[in-house]
């Protein structure tokens, strides 16, 4: 079983998500994890915007990347330049992937546009995820 984790700055939004998309597709063949370099909570609207395509994320915590010394992870996925560029050295022999998706967290307007940018986010990662486990996890 592989060991996947997905990294990102505050571990509220984009690695939610994607944590919530490598749960959904890659079923039981990865033990998923995802940390941030520091923790800001499970952002509400990426919650909804999951939900709004069927995937329960509001058991999620907001986890460190200090809270996972041990384990040997095969993948480690940023998210975020800002995760690849600040992330603390850890020792791992995992293959790392990076991807600098937008921010929704920073969205501005109306409630309708911010939730249009959390879903536009949102599809930009279903898609890497999916790409991503046909890719390295369906043999």
């Amino acid at each position: 079983m592989k060991r996947i984790l997905v990294l990102c700055t505050g571990n509220s939004c984009r690695s939610q998500i994607a944590e919530g998309y490598l749960r959904h597709f890659a079923g039981e063949t990865a033990e998923i994890y995802s940390a941030g370099i520091e923790t800001h909570g499970v952002n509400p609207k990426a919650v909804e915007i999951m939900r709004r395509d069927g995937i329960d994320i509001s058991s999620h915590t907001s986890n460190n990347i200090k809270e996972y010394p041990d384990i040997d992870f095969d993948f480690v996925i940023t998210v975020c330049d800002n995760a690849k560029e600040s992330c603390p050295y850890f020792p791992t022999n995992a293959i790392k992937l990076h991807y600098d998706f937008p921010d929704p967290a920073k969205a501005i307007g109306t409630e309708v546009q911010v939730m249009e940018q959390f879903r536009e986010v949102r599809e930009m990662i279903r898609k890497y995820v999916r790409n991503f486990v046909n890719e390295n996890l369906k043999h």
